[in-house]
């Protein structure tokens, strides 16, 4: 919505709502999916849906921005109240795993003329990632020598091989523990 007054709570509810529906219908149907589809799903008539997000291209712009908002809050999150010592490594992590997640609405909005590269989309986590880092240098569970530059370009990598190729959980999962192992303290 482009109103400049504050949303209702329940127009706040059912926003967050369609955004929720329409990221679990896009990962399940990709480019088949329906806006009908995302309106069931949230338990909302079409013309909600189309309230808040007059174009399909809108709800996928809006998907995007609401993970990114979620994966600072995570981080955040873990800078707050995490365990320096594992924070680093739970959230690069957690945004591999998340970004494999946001593969089809990515794929979608590049079928829509909007290109997402991930790697602008982990570029903008990397004042959050850096803190995590340096307390995970500063307890000794990351190699004083690693560079944040270094790290966002091998996450980077992983994150857009782990999207193109489609990997599965289980080799998506090995290869972040063999990348996070090399980040450890010989």
């Amino acid at each position: 919505m482009t109103d400049s007054k504050p949303m209702r709570a329940d127009a706040r509810r059912n926003r967050a709502r369609i955004l929720a529906a329409a990221e679990e219908v896009f990962a399940e149907r990709g480019a088949s999916a329906s806006t009908e589809e995302v309106a069931a799903r949230a338990g909302v008539a079409i013309g909600t849906v189309f309230r808040h997000f007059p174009t399909k291209r809108d709800l996928l712009a809006a998907i995007m921005k609401d993970l990114r908002r979620r994966l600072i809050e995570k981080a955040e999150a873990l800078i707050a109240g995490g365990d320096p010592a594992t924070a680093f490594f739970e959230y690069f992590t957690f945004l591999v795993g998340s970004s494999a997640g946001a593969g089809a609405v990515v794929s979608l909005l590049a079928d829509e003329g909007t290109p997402i590269e991930p790697g602008e989309q982990i570029m903008a986590l990397d004042h959050v990632f850096a803190r995590l880092l340096d307390a995970a240098r500063e307890v000794g569970t990351v190699r004083a020598d690693v560079r944040l530059d270094e790290v966002m370009a091998l996450l980077t990598a992983v994150t857009h091989g782990a999207l193109a190729a489609g990997w599965p959980d289980d080799l998506r999962h090995r290869t972040v523990n063999l990348l996070l192992d090399a980040f450890r303290p010989r």
